[in-house]
C-alpha cells in the first residue's frame, strides 16, 4: 500500500471521530436536526478539501524525491567515473527519502573529493613548473582538464620530491662550484669577463640556472682556473728554487734574502713579477761572477757524484768540470750537467739510499771488526764492550739481510731498463763481493802481521831473554831522582838455563846456552827461580844504550 492511502485512511479515522464529538456537542446544546446535518455536510467538504490538498503535496514531494534521486544518481556515477572509484550501491531495503539523502551525501563527498585533488593538481604542476625553470627541464605530463586519479597524483608527488632534491643538489654544488671560482680569480687576480662569469660571480644565486649544462660549463670554468692556478703555482716555486738556488751559488748574505722574504711565498701575479725581477737580478750577478758561480756548482756536481756512487771514469767523461776557461757556455754545461745529475738521482733515489744505507752498515762493521781485534778495547769500563758487542752482533745479522733485499731490487730494476746497476763503476754485488774479499785479505795480512811480530818478539826474548811486567800499583808512588839501580848477577839461580845475562858497562853480549827454538809464532815459556830479590829488567828503552851501539853488527847478524 503506497504511503498516501496510509495517511488518507488515517485521516479518514481520525475525521469520523472528530466528526461524532461534534454531532454529539451538537445534540448537547440543542441545535436542531436540519442545522446539524447542513453543518456535517460542511465540515465534511472541508475536510476532503484538506485531504486532496494533502494528497496533492506528497505526491508532489514523491515527485521532486524520484527526480532528486535521479539527478543525483547521475552526477554520482559522472563523479565516481572521473574519481575513478566504485560507483554507489545502496544495501539492503531503504525509502525513497532516505535513498534521496544518501545519494545527496555520496554526490557532496565525491564533489568535495573532486575539488581537492583539482588543488592538489595545480599545486603541483605550479611547483612543477617553478622547479623545471630552475633547473630547465620539461614539465611533468599530465591532463590539467580531468580529475587525477589518487595514482596519478601520489606520481606526480614523487616527481616533484625529486626535483626538490635535484635542485638541492645542483644548488649546493653550484655554490661550492662558485666559492672555489671566486677563490682562484682572487689568487689570479682575474676579473671576469664574459658573460657567464659575471652571472656565476656578480648576479644572485638564487637567480643562476640549474640546468645540467651549466653545472657542466662551471665545472669546465673551474677546472680551467685550477689550471692556471696551478701553473702559476709550478712557475712561482719554480722561480723560488732558482732564486735559492742562485743564493747558495753567489752565496748571498742572509740580510739580503730577508728583503725578499715576503714574496717567497704565495702565486699572484704580483709575487710572480716580484720572483721574476729577483731571478733576473740575481742572473745578471751570476754573469758578473761567473768563476764563483760554476765553482759552486762543482761542489753540487760533486755531491751528486758522491750520492749516486760515480766511478772515477764516469766522473773525468764530463771534462768541462776541468776546464779553467770560464765562459758562458761552461756555465751552460755545468747547469745541463746538474740537471741531469738531479734527475738520475731521482728516479733511483731508493737504490742510491739503499746503497748508502749498505755503506754505512759496512763502515760500521768494519769498525767493529777494528776494534775486536784491539786489544785495549779490555780495559774499557762503562759497559762500552757489552754495548759494541751487541751491536757487532746484529749487524753481523742485519747486513748480509740488505745484501739480499738490495740484490733483488736491483735486478727487478735491471729487468725492467734493460741495462745494469753500476756502483763505483762496477755492478753492486761485484762491488759488495770486492768489498768481503778485500776485507777477508785485510783480516789475513793482519794476522800474518800479528804471527811476524810475535815471531821476531820470541826471538829476542831467546836471545836477550824476556822483560818481566810488574803489576802497576794505585796511588802516587815517590821516586827516588838520582838512584842508581845496582844489578846483582850473582844472586842469579843456576836453574835460569833459558835466562840471558849482559854486563851493564860490557861491550860483550853473552848469549844463554839454548838447545833450540821454540816454534814460530809461538811465546817462549820462560821459568824464573828468583831468590826473594827483584828481577833487574833486561832490556829497556834506553837502557844499554852503549851496548847496542857497539854491538850492532851482532844484532844485525842475528836478525838476519
Amino acid at each position: 500500500m503506497r504511503r498516501s492511502e496510509v495517511l488518507a485512511e488515517e485521516s479518514i479515522v481520525c475525521l469520523q471521530k472528530a466528526l461524532n464529538h461534534l454531532r454529539e456537542i451538537w445534540e448537547l446544546i440543542g441545535i436542531p436536526e436540519d442545522q446539524r446535518l447542513q453543518r456535517t455536510e460542511v465540515v465534511k467538504k472541508h475536510i476532503k478539501d484538506l485531504l486532496d490538498m494533502m494528497i496533492a503535496e506528497e505526491e508532489s514531494l514523491k515527485e521532486r524525491l524520484i527526480k532528486s534521486i535521479a539527478v543525483c544518481q547521475k552526477e554520482l556515477n559522472t563523479l565516481c567515473s572521473e574519481l575513478n572509484v566504485e560507483p554507489f550501491h545502496e544495501e539492503g531495503e531503504t525509502t525513497i527519502l532516505q535513498l534521496e539523502k544518501d545519494l545527496r551525501t555520496q554526490v557532496e563527498l565525491r564533489r568535495k573529493q573532486k575539488k581537492e585533488r583539482k588543488q592538489e593538481l595545480k599545486i603541483l604542476q605550479e611547483q612543477d613548473q617553478e622547479l623545471c625553470e630552475i633547473l630547465c627541464m620539461p614539465h611533468y605530463e599530465i591532463d590539467s582538464t580531468s580529475v587525477p586519479s589518487l595514482e596519478e597524483l601520489n606520481q606526480f608527488r614523487q616527481h616533484v620530491a625529486t626535483l626538490r632534491e635535484t635542485k638541492a643538489s645542483r644548488r649546493e654544488e653550484f655554490v661550492n662550484i662558485k666559492r672555489q671560482i671566486i677563490l682562484c680569480m682572487e689568487e689570479l687576480e682575474h676579473t671576469p669577463d664574459t658573460s657567464f662569469e659575471r652571472d656565476v660571480v656578480c648576479e644572485d644565486e638564487e637567480a643562476f640556472c640549474l640546468s645540467l649544462e651549466n653545472i657542466a660549463t662551471l665545472q669546465k670554468l673551474l677546472r680551467q682556473l685550477e689550471v692556471r692556478k696551478s701553473q702559476n703555482e709550478a712557475v712561482c716555486e719554480g722561480l723560488r728554487a732558482q732564486i735559492r738556488e742562485l743564493w747558495d751559488r753567489l752565496q748571498i748574505p742572509a740580510e739580503e734574502r730577508e728583503a725578499v722574504a715576503t714574496v717567497m711565498t704565495g702565486s699572484k701575479a704580483k709575487v710572480r713579477k716580484a720572483l721574476q725581477l729577483e731571478v733576473d737580478r740575481l742572473e745578471e750577478l751570476k754573469m758578473q761572477n761567473m768563476k764563483k758561480v760554476i765553482e759552486a756548482i762543482r761542489v753540487e756536481v760533486a755531491q751528486y757524484w758522491d750520492r749516486c756512487f760515480y766511478s772515477q771514469e764516469q766522473r773525468q767523461a764530463f771534462a768541462a768540470y776541468y776546464s779553467e776557461d770560464y765562459t758562458e757556455n761552461l756555465l751552460q754545461l755545468h747547469d745541463a750537467e746538474i740537471v741531469r745529475l738531479r734527475n738520475y738521482y731521482e728516479v733511483h733515489k731508493e737504490l742510491f739510499e739503499g746503497v748508502q744505507k749498505w755503506e754505512e752498515s759496512w763502515r760500521l762493521f768494519l769498525e767493529f771488526e777494528r776494534k775486536a781485534s784491539d786489544p785495549s778495547r779490555f780495559t774499557n769500563r762503562g759497559g762500552n764492550l757489552l754495548k759494541e758487542e751487541k751491536q757487532r752482533a746484529k749487524l753481523q745479522k742485519t747486513l748480509p739481510k740488505l745484501e739480499e733485499e738490495l740484490k733483488a731490487r736491483i735486478e727487478m730494476w735491471e729487468r725492467e731498463h734493460s741495462k745494469a746497476f753500476v756502483v763505483n763503476g762496477q755492478k753492486f754485488m761485484e762491488y759488495v763481493t770486492e768489498q768481503w774479499e778485500m776485507h777477508q785479505l785485510e783480516k789475513e795480512r793482519a794476522k800474518q802481521e800479528r804471527q811476524l811480530k810475535n815471531k821476531k818478539q820470541t826471538e829476542t826474548e831467546m836471545l836477550y831473554g824476556s822483560t818481566p811486567r810488574t803489576p802497576k800499583r794505585r796511588g802516587p808512588t815517590p821516586s827516588t831522582p838520582g838512584k842508581v839501580r845496582k844489578l846483582n848477577t850473582t844472586t842469579m839461580s843456576n836453574a835460569t838455563a833459558n835466562s840471558s845475562i849482559r854486563p851493564v858497562f860490557s861491550g860483550t853480549v853473552y848469549r844463554s846456552p839454548v838447545s833450540r827454538l821454540p816454534p814460530s809464532g809461538s811465546k817462549p815459556v820462560i821459568t824464573s827461580t828468583c831468590s826473594g830479590k827483584k828481577t833487574p829488567r833486561a832490556v829497556k828503552h834506553g837502557a844499554n844504550k852503549e851496548n847496542l851501539e857497539l854491538n850492532g853488527s851482532i844484532l844485525s847478524g842475528m836478525f838476519n
